[in-house]
């Protein structure tokens, strides 16, 4: 019984955190973002105040969450985050939110963005504005991605180019290798784990798990472009070593194979 309460309040409150979204979307869009256009003196400007924006709301959305009771979280590592400059980072990608969870601690974070958002109009406007990157032009992409990191920014990429699939293999692509190979910058890696599984590719919003999700984000070590630039092999040949060395960091091997949730975990950390 109380399980079947606690599951109607948090499909509630995840329903009502989501239309918060939609809402909050739609003003950013006709709203904030227009007037971050017109006021700003260049496109550079207006896209750090548009990124501020974002990361701030995130923040608001992140935090309705969790104390509406929809989800848990902790984000381990935060302030380290903060301190990267001319990075990409490199994130596992298992549920709905990540980008949101991440881009709340970052001031400052260039995305790259599946076509699919440019056409939606809840937030077509806001990754315009935001001066995020579409990847569906492959000879404009890295050039447009080497300006921003040579602007000093961070680059925010999930190399799985969509949500895992609980229990399957993942399977990385060879772009953000490729990235990182030819811009030859350093690479912070951050991995995220929801237990139970929540906001999956496969399942509805609607589809809550019996308990309420805890989600974990860790940042965790950097790789130095130096140590995938040293050698004399070609660049797509440094791209496949690479991604194998970030298909092990991105996926560590669990040490306990018996890990349970714990209610206890529900003492979330959150660094703004």
């Amino acid at each position: 019984m109380l399980i079947a309460i606690s599951k109607g309040w948090r499909i509630l409150a995840t329903g009502f955190c989501f239309s918060l979204f939609g809402v909050g979307a739609l003003c950013l869009t006709f709203i904030i973002c227009p007037i971050m256009t017109f006021s700003a003196r260049d496109a550079r400007e207006r896209e750090h105040r548009v990124q501020r924006i974002i990361q701030r709301t995130f923040i608001a959305f992140c935090l309705t969450m969790k104390y509406t009771g929809a989800i848990n979280f902790r984000i381990s590592g935060a302030d380290i985050l903060k301190k990267d400059r001319r990075c990409l980072i490199l994130a596992n990608h298992p549920s709905l939110i990540d980008y949101v969870l991440i881009a709340s601690q970052l001031p400052q974070c260039d995305c790259l963005v599946k076509a699919a958002i440019w056409r939606n109009p809840f937030m077509k406007g806001i990754v315009k504005a935001a001066g995020y990157i579409p990847n569906n032009d492959p000879d404009d992409l890295l050039s447009r991605c080497s300006d921003r990191l040579d602007q000093g920014n961070v680059l925010l990429v999930f190399p799985e180019g969509t949500r895992t699939t609980p229990g399957e293999k993942q399977k990385l692509h060879r772009g953000a290798s490729q990235i990182a190979v030819r811009t030859q910058t350093d690479i912070r890696i951050i991995h995220i784990t929801v237990t139970p599984s929540f906001l999956t590719k496969e399942r509805k919003w609607y589809q809550v798990p019996d308990i309420r999700p805890f989600f974990h984000v860790e940042v965790k070590g950097k790789i130095s472009a130096s140590e995938f630039s040293g050698s004399d092999a070609a660049e797509p040949t440094e791209a496949r070593r690479l991604n194998r060395r970030l298909a092990t960091e991105l996926f560590p091997t669990p040490i306990n194979s018996k890990h349970r949730y714990s209610t206890k975990e529900g003492h979330c950390e959150h660094t703004t």
